[in-house]
């Protein structure tokens, strides 16, 4: 069976951010990851970890200014200064909570346009220089317009091509199952062409990203795949659950 990382920017909301790391333990996760932790210390978050004893899993650099609307800053030309600002920030944080990876979002910007790919291209090796160093895994992640509409890096070939064009091993993809079924489908066909690519899986039902075995998709099977191709990482609880977030864990006992 994967090991599983509860999300806790959407699981366990009931209570505040702080107290849904023993919320998540409570409930028998070994890991979790979320989008943001920079509204508190990062030494406060690890001393939640250490408290529950949760090991972090993955968290994203800072997106820019997220109430404007904007979902990262990698494709953004002109704004290369707060990019690098961002990631240092961003690896600061991924220290002190020992993550062994960081989402490096890309943005709002037409996929085609060729500053945007410059930008996008120019940051990312910044990215995979600086968190070489760090000793820190770096993921990126396409994302499926309908929920992120304008989204720069929404399509996985085009992922994958950035990945191998960066040249470092520590650089991965991030595949996300719900956002590669919408956006393409064919998730187990996905799953082994690009597995030795992968840093970090997330899963929710599609199409109406809840807990897993709820939607479209043969969770269980794609489970199976995961494990049989010998992946080693977290796979993230990246849903909304439908009710209380305890009362939905009961996929967990289906896997």
């Amino acid at each position: 069976m994967p090991r599983f990382a509860a999300n806790l920017s959407m699981m366990f909301t009931e209570v505040p951010f702080l107290d849904r790391f023993r919320a998540a333990a409570e409930c028998g996760f070994k890991a979790v990851e979320f989008l943001f932790p920079y509204d508190h210390p990062a030494e406060t978050i690890a001393a939640r970890l250490a408290d529950a004893g949760l090991k972090q899993a993955l968290f994203n650099m800072p997106p820019g200014d997220w109430a404007a609307g904007e979902r990262g800053l990698a494709s953004l030309p002109g704004r290369e200064a707060d990019f690098t600002e961002a990631l240092a920030m961003a690896i600061a944080y991924g220290k002190v909570l020992g993550t062994p990876f960081l989402h490096m979002m890309a943005g709002i910007a037409p996929s085609d346009d060729a500053a945007a790919i410059a930008c996008y291209r120019e940051n990312l090796k910044r990215a995979a220089e600086r968190t070489g160093e760090a000793g820190i895994g770096l993921v990126i992640e396409p994302i499926n317009g309908r929920d992120m509409p304008g989204y720069f890096l929404n399509d996985f070939d085009q992922a994958i091509g950035f990945v191998i064009e960066a040249d470092a091993p520590h650089v991965k993809l991030q595949f996300d199952v719900y956002h590669r079924q919408i956006l393409h489908g064919d998730v187990i066909v996905a799953l082994r062409r690009m597995a030795p690519h992968i840093g970090h899986i997330q899963i929710a039902s599609v199409p109406e990203r809840n807990e897993p075995m709820s939607g479209e998709l043969n969770d269980r099977h794609i489970f199976a795949e995961i494990d049989a191709l010998g992946y080693q990482g977290y796979v993230g609880c990246e849903y909304r659950p439908a009710g209380s977030t305890a009362d939905g864990l009961g996929w967990l006992k289906e896997v």
